[in-house]
C-alpha cells in the first residue's frame, strides 16, 4: 500500500431519531446505493463496483442500522450498528461528535454530527488484492469510514 484513496457515496438515504433525554430510545438507519461510489478515477471506480470488491450487481445496497445508542458526554454519542456489505452483516461501533445546532434558512432546526470508525474489509468478504513487486500488497485490509450527518427536526 503506497497511498490513501478517498471515495464517497453520492446516493444515500437515512433517518435518525435522537431522544436526548433517553439516548437508548434513539435510532439511526442509512441505505447507500453502492453504485454511487466515486473516487475520482473511473477505471478504479468500475473495479470497485465489480465482484472483486462490492459486487454491486448482486448487492446494490450497503446498509447501516443502529442496535444501540449511548451518550458518552455532552458532545459525543456512540452508535453500535449492523453494517451490511455484500450480504454480510456484522456489528460496528461509530463514535460521533456533536457539531452544533442552528435554524437553517428554511426555518428547520438542524443538527450536525461527524463520526468515524475503522473496519477490516475482509470481515465482509471483500478480499481482492494484488502483490506489489517491491513487497507488500496494493490494497490495505483497513478501511476508514467517515460519516458527516446533518439532520433536521421533523415538524
Amino acid at each position: 500500500m503506497v497511498t490513501k484513496v478517498r471515495g464517497q457515496f453520492l446516493d444515500f438515504e437515512g433517518d435518525f431519531h435522537l431522544d436526548a433525554s433517553n439516548p437508548d430510545e434513539s435510532t439511526a438507519h442509512l441505505t447507500i446505493q453502492a453504485k454511487s461510489l466515486t473516487t475520482g478515477n473511473e477505471q478504479r471506480d468500475e473495479h470497485l463496483r465489480s465482484n472483486d470488491f462490492f459486487a454491486m450487481d448482486r448487492y446494490p445496497e450497503i446498509k447501516f442500522s443502529s442496535t444501540k445508542v449511548e451518550k458518552i458526554d455532552d458532545e459525543s454519542l456512540r452508535l453500535t450498528e449492523d453494517l451490511t456489505i455484500r450480504g454480510v452483516t456484522r456489528p460496528v461501533t461509530v463514535d460521533f461528535e456533536y457539531l452544533g445546532a442552528a435554524v437553517d434558512p428554511w426555518d428547520n432546526l438542524r443538527i450536525g454530527f461527524e463520526g468515524k470508525t475503522t473496519i477490516n474489509r475482509k470481515d465482509w468478504g471483500v478480499n481482492w488484492n494484488a502483490a506489489l513487486e517491491a513487497g507488500g500488497v496494493l490494497v490495505s485490509e483497513k478501511v476508514t469510514i467517515e460519516l458527516d450527518v446533518s439532520a433536521t427536526k421533523n415538524q
